[in-house]
């Protein structure tokens, strides 16, 4: 894991869509993030420990030659579960703003340059299975510079938060944790299928907890 200190920044952004804005300065306190996406050797653990639902297209993956890659279809409840069994728990969404863009409020988790090939896997058409994804940590280029790799594609992470489109008319500024309830939980930082203003630190979207995608994945977090 890797610490995020505590820090105030401009969360949100004035490029992107309606759901990010408006700006709004929010003061979070340090936690430590995982360096990487959660991966498919250490979901089976999970799997084999407590006999839960395996994820969307879990048949296409062998622990051997897809080890490496993040688990995919897993649903907001599958994510929760895995932190809570590794004492963790899921990034809020201020969280995952701050550990992506800092408090210098970068565009991209490692900067302002436009991403490349170099930076993150994304800008694919389709899904071949989990070969289409990257093994985590691949891309140097692309990771924060405290070290949080892949924030930026390969998959889309829950978050802990409730989604709403509205939610920064009225967050709170002190650690804001998210709506009180609503039908959709958050996501953060694109897929592999995304293009390069999807995948911007500030970009939000939202579904169904109880959805299971192919892009879709997850990393923990734990208090500082």
């Amino acid at each position: 894991m890797v610490l995020i200190p505590a820090g105030e920044f401009a969360m949100g952004s004035d490029r992107g869509q309606d759901d990010e804005q408006p700006i709004h300065r929010v003061l979070v306190k340090a936690f430590h993030l995982d360096a990487y996406e959660v991966t498919v050797s250490g979901y089976a653990e999970f799997l084999t420990s407590q006999k839960v639902d395996v994820p969307f297209k879990w048949n296409e993956a062998t622990t051997g030659s897809h080890g490496n890659k993040p688990v995919l279809g897993v649903n907001w409840y599958d994510a929760r579960d895995y932190c809570r069994w590794v004492g963790k728990r899921l990034p809020t969404e201020a969280e995952w703003e701050l550990a992506a863009r800092g408090t210098e409020g970068r565009i991209y988790p490692w900067g302002s340059v436009h991403p490349t090939k170099s930076h993150a896997n994304a800008g694919q058409a389709k899904w071949r299975g989990y070969d289409t994804l990257s093994n985590i940590g691949r891309y140097e280029l692309g990771k924060t510079p405290n070290g949080v790799y892949d924030l930026a594609g390969n998959l889309w992470e829950w978050v802990a938060d409730w989604y709403d489109p509205t939610y920064y008319q009225y967050s709170s500024r002190d650690n804001p944790p998210g709506p009180s309830a609503g039908p959709l939980r958050a996501l953060r930082g694109g897929a592999w299928n995304s293009d390069s203003q999807a995948i911007r630190s500030s970009n939000r979207a939202g579904y169904s907890p109880d959805a299971r995608r192919n892009d879709v994945g997850f990393r923990c977090a734990r208090d500082g």
